[in-house]
């Protein structure tokens, strides 16, 4: 799934509970920071034409932030800066896990490569998870999933008085919602 999807839900888990500003980013970042291993992308188009091109991306999305090992390094980030620990921790690591989830469901590249998961990694190189059934990334199942998250998004902005804003701009968040409370009521 893309990364806005991967956002949007997970700061929607961030909202299962009332936590403060940095419980919920840091939900969030748990929930979107796996894709930071998809940044090889920027080195293997930089280096395609050399004599010695780097298949950063090709090699290592999906391997270096999407397993296991990577997983209990957010849980300790979350243990040490997080306020509501044990909560946080439940929801971040709900965050990544389905991150993990969506991605083996709904990331099959226009190749047909279906990305597999190796879980277990760097413990472990057995147990790549891959399913056969995996839609397209570009599938309506995928469109239709972040559909639904913006209306659950912008329902928690109304309810709540926050949006997903919050992490890039209060001013902006503040506005949203009071747009939101003007259009739909209190």
């Amino acid at each position: 799934m893309n990364p806005a999807t991967h956002f949007l839900a997970s700061w929607t888990l961030a909202n299962a509970a009332d936590l403060t500003f940095r419980d919920r980013a840091l939900i969030t970042l748990c929930g979107v920071v796996p894709d930071v291993d998809g940044l090889g992308i920027i080195v293997e188009l930089a280096t395609a034409g050399s004599t010695a091109p780097l298949n950063w991306y090709s090699r290592y999305h999906h391997v270096l932030c999407h397993n296991i090992g990577f997983g209990l390094l957010l849980a300790l980030v979350i243990l040490i800066f997080s306020v509501r620990r044990w909560t946080a921790l439940l929801l971040a690591m709900s965050a990544f896990h389905f991150h993990l989830f969506c991605d083996l469901i709904g990331s099959r590249g226009p190749d047909g490569y279906q990305w597999p998961i190796p879980y277990l990694w760097p413990f472990s190189r057995q147990w790549q998870l891959a399913w056969q059934g995996q839609w397209a990334f570009n599938a309506w199942p995928n469109i239709v999933f972040t559909f639904v998250l913006l209306l659950v998004v912008l329902y928690l902005a109304w309810k709540r008085g926050r949006s997903p804003l919050e992490m890039i701009s209060k001013k902006a968040d503040a506005a949203l919602t009071v747009k939101l409370k003007a259009k739909c009521g209190p």
